[in-house]
């Protein structure tokens, strides 16, 4: 091959037809670290990555089939090919990139939800502090308050998609206070009064959430028979009766 410090200036530096030549002129020689400089050229097209795609022998490396994926001119049937063998992070990372065809972001969602089931619990956790939209819907029905807890810390988390989460009775007491108890979800007064209404939030979690609901909410919980008979009685004491 030919000199290497000079061979990779030139393929960072190249303009778009010398570019194509030297990926033309060293295809069999070129290794995953060479291809990355020629995937950081500004003036790397389509029909430059396509070329090498061509290189079935190139595509045997699990980094390039990565960086030709995340690259944003690669063209997305040809990405697409390539989302279903990336590892999960790299799948996370592909998920987040505003670069990328909104369709091959999904792509990548679906393949996240799909594995879920077979992640480990410190996968899952470090995969749920950084989840896109998509795997959010996933990840919040988990039953792990460990899961969980890492997912109320994720930016991309909303009010939206919290509330299904704490209206369900479905949802572990665990997590409910969890949820109860966090510094940026347990102030949300919507989702306060969801908590006060499940009948699976900790008694002593749903009390003490009362002293916080207005009046108007309270009566509902007076009133409904799916509720502990002492937070009944406590709604009625706080509602003057």
């Amino acid at each position: 091959m030919s000199d290497l410090p000079e061979l990779h200036q030139r393929l960072r530096e190249a303009g778009e037809e010398e570019l194509l030549a030297l990926l033309r002129e060293h295809a069999t020689e070129l290794a995953p670290p060479d291809l990355r400089h020629a995937l950081r050229n500004p003036y790397c097209t389509a029909e430059a990555i396509e070329r090498i795609a061509g290189e079935q022998r190139l595509l045997s490396f699990y980094e390039v089939r990565r960086d030709l994926t995340l690259h944003p001119r690669t063209p997305e049937t040809l990405a697409a090919r390539f989302v279903p063998t990336l590892y999960w992070r790299d799948l996370m990372v592909l998920s987040l990139d505003s670069r990328l065809r909104p369709a091959l972001r999904r792509a990548a969602e679906t393949q996240l939800a799909a594995r879920l089931p077979g992640m480990a619990m410190g996968e899952k956790i470090s995969l749920a502090r950084r989840a896109s939209p998509g795997v959010i819907a996933q990840l919040r029905h988990d039953p792990s308050p460990g899961v969980i807890a890492a997912l109320l810390d994720n930016p991309r988390l909303t009010e939206g998609a919290l509330g299904p989460v704490v209206h369900a009775v479905r949802t572990p007491p665990a997590i409910l206070e969890l949820i109860a108890g966090d510094r940026r979800w347990g102030v949300r007064y919507p989702l306060r009064l969801a908590l006060a209404r499940n009948p699976a939030t900790p008694l002593q979690t749903a009390w003490r959430l009362l002293e916080t609901l207005r009046k108007a909410d309270l009566r509902p919980v007076a009133a409904d028979p799916r509720l502990a008979e002492p937070l009944r009685r406590r709604a009625r004491v706080l509602l003057g009766e």
